[in-house]
């Protein structure tokens, strides 16, 4: 294995990233669009892609130890200092690329995990608010499992949707 193996492990992480952030965009519109139940298969493709980008770091972690030790460098290098200990030649500037890139597409998870989080709170809050709403004077239970309240004849309808 060499700079070249390494490059194309960088390639794929990318990618997968760039997949990634496709899923939480999926994720955030379903949110913004108060599809709620078709959430549960965006998050599950989310952690998918995220096993993923764990398995492709891994492999990157393990081919950076190995270049390392072919380069004459610290077996513990990480993919930054190898860059920056690269022979003369392209490969400094090519890792150091990647590195950026990768940066820059971090930055862009992150920014849309925390909306997709945002919202999610949002969400889970407004449900409480309007639960809380259905029964005000609500007690703790008896033993018999009754709250204390009067029975109600009226019917709630909760929305399918949500």
């Amino acid at each position: 294995m060499g700079a070249n193996e390494l490059s194309a492990l960088l390639w794929r992480e990318r990618e997968l990233l760039e997949l990634l952030i496709f899923k939480l965009e999926e994720e955030h519109l379903l949110l913004q669009g108060g599809k709620g139940r078709w959430l549960q298969h965006a998050t599950r493709e989310v952690e998918q892609v995220l096993n993923l980008v764990r398995e492709a770091g891994l492999g990157r972690a393990v081919e950076v130890a190995s270049l390392a030790t072919e380069w004459g460098t610290n077996e513990e290098a990480t993919l930054r200092e190898l860059a920056s200990h690269a022979p003369a030649g392209p490969w400094g500037e090519i890792f150091a690329a990647h590195l950026k890139a990768m940066g820059d597409l971090t930055v862009q998870i992150k920014e849309l995990r925390d909306t997709n989080e945002k919202f999610i709170r949002s969400a889970a809050r407004s449900a409480q608010e309007t639960l809380a709403g259905l029964n005000p004077a609500a007690a703790t239970y008896d033993a018999r499992g009754n709250d204390g309240a009067p029975l109600s004849a009226a019917a709630r309808l909760f929305d399918q949707n949500l």
